[in-house]
């Protein structure tokens, strides 16, 4: 097996944790909706998750847990990954940004820091931040 086959493999084994953590999350409040399936099924496209892991993933019987860590520098690199995500298709809309709060709260963020590093996060990767910001961003 190459380096890049291992490489691959540690990054596809990322982002189905990842969809799986979001099915989960979308799953808490009983019934999928309409809008988040459609979000998840838009998600398992950007994953690249197969079909069989996409049904895997939703057998009643499997839930992932949301791994929540007290290293705040852990959960803000799992924030930062799903953001990635998320803008891989370089947009976020309102559906996304609902499911990235309940999974930073499910990481263990309050709601007020969830809504703070959410604002950051879509300034930085959006392109909409000012020169102070991308100053400070540069030299630290």
């Amino acid at each position: 097996m190459s380096f890049a086959d291992l490489y691959s493999s540690g990054e596809h084994r990322r982002n189905l944790a990842h969809f799986a953590a979001l099915a989960t999350l979308a799953s808490i409040d009983g019934e999928i909706s309409t809008e988040e399936k459609k979000l998840l099924d838009r998600f398992a496209t950007k994953l690249d998750i197969t079909d069989s892991e996409y049904l895997e993933v939703f057998k009643k019987e499997n839930k992932y847990p949301i791994d929540s860590t007290p290293d705040s520098e852990k959960r803000l690199e799992r924030l930062y990954d799903l953001f990635r995500i998320v803008y891989s298709d370089h947009e976020i809309d309102d559906e996304e940004r609902l499911l990235i709060k309940k999974y930073a709260i499910g990481l263990g963020f309050t709601e007020e820091k969830a809504d703070v590093i959410i604002e950051r996060s879509v300034a930085i990767f959006g392109g909409k931040i000012d020169f102070d910001d991308y100053l400070y961003l540069v030299k630290h």
